[in-house]
């Protein structure tokens, strides 16, 4: 495992944690509904596309062990170059099927770090 990618691991898991403790118990309505709460989501998604993106340069073979990297990096650069495209049932979908899964993906690796 790269040096980097213990610090990588970390902030991904930290920024998917929050998502997830924040979302808890949360319906679409009321997520559409509260400005602050999206923010703070979309911006942990851009944390973790960027440490998704370092990890995949860094250190391949660790990235390799995270579902659907391309798409995660591809989510991110939506929520800050496409702003305005934003699809706050996308965001709610991703929260609810691939993020528990990314989670996993990170505890995982980070079990295995040396």
């Amino acid at each position: 495992m790269h040096e980097r990618s213990p610090k990588l691991l970390e902030d991904i898991r930290d920024a998917a944690a929050f998502v997830g403790d924040v979302m808890q118990g949360r319906t679409l309505a009321e997520y559409s509904a509260d400005r602050l709460l999206r923010q703070a989501v979309e911006r942990n998604f851009e944390i973790i596309g960027e440490a998704v993106k370092r990890l995949a340069q860094a250190d391949p073979d660790c990235a390799a062990g995270i579902a659907q990297v391309a798409q995660i990096i591809a989510f991110r650069n939506v929520l800050i170059h496409g702003y305005d495209l934003v699809d706050h049932a996308l965001v709610w979908s991703v929260v609810q099927a691939q993020l528990p899964a990314l989670l996993l993906d990170v505890q995982t690796l980070l079990a295995q770090r040396p």
